[in-house]
């Protein structure tokens, strides 16, 4: 494991120097592997998890095109058709990337308790080409986009029922802090870099796997660290709750009193900070687009991206 990293931390290295990351995008929001990132070897050794009583190779971790591995069958129903089980050629299970337990990564999102028509709705906007996102070279987005348009009604049907039964978890920390780790990329997102240096924090949420092994196993019990600048929770606090002095709207308005979501209108609360600042950006970008997203433009139109990243941290933190 940690040769990986290290490999990977040099790979990140070339990358930044060959001008690989677009520098209008936020490099940290939009996660690119670099582009010579090998997968691990598998050397057939059982992979464990915390609480759990199952094992896994790395290679059957790996299988995106067949089943995927769950440790907590424990937490939640049996899954259905695409769920828990992948259809060739290219439309892989859903519990692949948002998990068994639809907590989801940062690289993704958490799917748990969403409405059934919302998640339906989203699944149309990633077909109908209006979830593009703002990084074209990102494969989880460009993934869903290819998947969405394979995807049969039944299948659509099923994985919405599914992951609208589900109870949201959380297993995000936020903590501002004028500086956070050096990191790489790994598996679409930041880890941290070999070592013990930080960095100053600039304008960035930093959100890390606790664990690396326990993220590369795919556990769904993942825990996550986000480190977000200081004095982001109080300011993202006002915009979210006043829209601080008119600069954005009340986020209740629409997202019910608790942000828990209100009928077809999503939680926005104890989500990846990294997954809501990419919304708030892609919406003001209109590479997000759609009915729900138009309701969002007076929202968006205004806040910067200091603004986006206090916002999502705030939400993120909100775990009760």
């Amino acid at each position: 494991m940690k040769h990986s990293i290290k490999a990977l931390a040099l790979l990140a290295a070339l990358a930044s120097v060959s001008g690989t990351v677009d520098a209008e995008v936020p490099a940290w929001a939009y996660a690119l592997n670099p582009p010579a990132a090998q997968p691990a070897i598998d050397d057939e050794k059982p992979q464990r998890v915390p609480d759990s009583t199952a094992s896994f190779t790395r290679r059957e971790i790996a299988a995106i095109t067949a089943q995927p591995p769950d440790w907590h069958p424990e937490e939640h129903p049996a899954m259905p058709g695409i769920v828990g089980r992948s259809r060739e050629p290219r439309v892989y299970a859903c519990a692949f990337c948002h998990l068994p337990n639809g907590a989801g990564r940062p690289e993704n999102t958490n799917l748990a308790g969403l409405s059934a028509n919302y998640i339906k709705a989203q699944i149309t906007a990633f077909r109908e080409d209006k979830r593009l996102g703002s990084e074209p070279r990102r494969a989880p987005q460009t993934n869903m986009i290819a998947l969405a348009k394979e995807l049969t009604d039944l299948e659509i049907e099923e994985s919405a029922t599914y992951f609208a039964s589900l109870t949201p978890v959380s297993f995000i920390k936020v903590v501002e802090s004028p500086t956070a780790p050096r990191t790489i990329v790994a598996g679409w997102m930041l880890n941290k870099a070999p070592g013990s240096n930080t960095e100053p924090i600039g304008d960035r949420i930093v959100e890390l796997a606790e664990d690396v092994d326990r993220f590369e196993n795919r556990d769904s019990r993942t825990p996550y660290i986000a480190y977000v600048p200081t004095g982001s929770l109080a300011r993202g606090a006002d915009l979210v709750a006043t829209g601080s002095s008119g600069r954005t709207l009340p986020c209740a308005a629409c997202h019910g009193a608790d942000l828990k979501g209100v009928a077809d209108v999503p939680r926005i609360v104890g989500r990846s900070p990294s997954y809501l600042f990419r919304q708030l950006y892609d919406m003001r970008g209109a590479t997000r687009t759609g009915a729900a997203s138009e309701l969002m433009k007076p929202v968006v139109v205004h806040l910067t991206d200091a603004d986006m990243v206090a916002i999502a941290a705030y939400l993120a933190s909100r775990t009760d």
